[in-house]
């Protein structure tokens, strides 16, 4: 299986983002998945990417020619796929990959994993997605989350298809156990 990752650019300001970025590539490679990512060099996707290939597993890039062209593409990668922009990127992802996960990060991190996410409701494609909760990271957002079941703007099912988790293993590890949901616009 390959999982995506979506994460910063930056490393965040505690060195706990880039030791937990560390582990969940070992995570990944230990339990025999490649990584598909967004081809960076800089920042988390880097340390993922160096991770995963310092424990001998696979690292699938897509980076955009205009990313590209500020040369920060990672180079030593397994593949790396170059494409016309961001629409293009985040779709050779999600067709690469088998999973998704959201590391810390900023808006583009949230935006990546909030469209796979919703895709899974649509019945677009019927993946697990996860938020990999680093010291708390997510807790205001899975809050908020909550709040719109609570508020009738989601469905229950729908927040349940996230896993969250601050154990990269656990994390990664439910998505084999993963079990869509009848999509939102499937008769169930």
């Amino acid at each position: 299986m390959n999982v995506a990752v979506f994460c910063g650019s930056s490393s965040g300001v505690d060195p706990i983002y880039e030791q937990q970025a560390r582990a969940l590539a070992r995570t990944l490679v230990a339990q025999g998945h490649g990584l598909v990512y967004g081809g960076g060099r800089v920042g988390l996707m880097g340390v993922i990417a160096d991770a995963v290939l310092e424990a001998g597993g696979e690292v699938i890039g897509v980076i955009p020619q205009a990313l590209k062209d500020r040369e920060i593409q990672h180079t030593g990668i397994t593949e790396l796929h170059v494409v016309a922009d961001m629409h293009q990127r985040k779709a050779m992802m999600a067709e690469l990959a088998d999973g998704f996960i959201a590391m810390p990060g900023g808006a583009g991190t949230l935006e990546e994993i909030f469209e796979v996410w919703t895709w899974a409701q649509l019945g677009y494609h019927y993946k697990p997605c996860g938020f990999f909760n680093v010291i708390g990271y997510y807790d205001g957002l899975i809050g908020f989350l909550e709040h719109m079941v609570e508020q009738g703007f989601m469905k229950p099912a729908y927040r349940e298809m996230l896993t969250v988790d601050a154990d990269p293993g656990a994390l990664v590890a439910a998505f084999a156990d993963y079990r869509a949901p009848v999509a939102k616009w499937e008769k169930g």
